[in-house]
This record gives structure tokens, C-alpha cells and sequence, in this order.
């Protein structure tokens, strides 16, 4: 995320956010943040959500992922939310949705909407 530019800006139970400012360097060839960006955004944002609800010690992975994109990326900065919608022992089912900002703070439509599945993951004890 810090590649990216990308800051954890809430976390609660189930919930996460990430914001990540607009950046050309970031851009595709037509000037709008690459769906790459956005989808590694809201992909954290989801894993981020998925880790509240694991017991201590635990890690998580992405198992899959469907990401749909509704409109181009276009705005100042833009806002990851993952959300947990089912959480077991081992698979945890989130949704995800990127919303863009205009200067000013003014909301743009969701751009993109994700469907997560997480994996809870134990790791041994790692010799010294």
C-alpha cells in the first residue's frame, strides 16, 4: 500500500477503509487510475476487514476475488471500503466498493464493487 500511496484511515469490527490519492503515476493511457491500483486498494481493504474477525495470531489471504468496474477512475482521491459479510473458521466472505472524490469532498458513484473470499491462515512458529 505504501507503493501506492494508500492510507489506512478506519478500522472497526468487519470494517476497513483505505484512501488513495489520485497519482499519474498510477494512471492507464487514457488518464484514469489503472484498475490495478483500485483493485489492490479494495482487495486490502477487504483482507484488512476479514483480519478483524480472525482470532489472534491469524493471518489472511485472498482466495479469490470479482471485481466489476462501473465507471472510469476519475477524481482527486478515492476511498476503499471492505466490509465482511460472513466470517468462518477458515473462509470469510467480504464485499468491497471504491468511491471516487472530486475536489471538494463531493462524491462520485461507486467506480468498482468487489466480491472477496478470504482465507484464515495459521502459522507455526518459526524456528529462531
Amino acid at each position: 500500500m505504501k507503493t501506492l500511496g494508500a492510507k489506512l484511515v478506519h478500522v472497526e469490527e468487519g470494517e476497513v477503509h483505505i484512501a488513495l490519492p489520485f497519482s499519474t503515476q498510477l494512471s492507464q493511457q487514457h488518464g484514469y487510475v489503472h484498475a490495478g491500483a483500485i483493485t489492490s486498494v479494495v482487495d486490502s481493504a477487504c483482507g484488512y476487514a476479514a483480519l478483524t474477525k480472525t482470532p489472534p495470531g491469524s493471518e489472511i489471504v485472498t482466495a479469490e476475488f470479482k471485481v466489476n468496474f462501473m465507471r472510469p477512475a476519475i477524481g482527486e482521491h478515492f476511498l476503499a471500503i471492505g466490509r465482511v459479510q460472513s466470517a468462518g473458521k477458515l473462509l470469510t466472505v467480504c464485499s468491497g466498493e471504491v468511491r471516487a472524490y472530486s475536489s471538494g469532498g463531493a462524491v462520485q458513484k461507486v467506480i468498482a464493487l468487489m466480491q472477496a473470499t478470504m482465507v484464515t491462515v495459521q502459522h507455526p512458529a518459526r524456528p529462531a
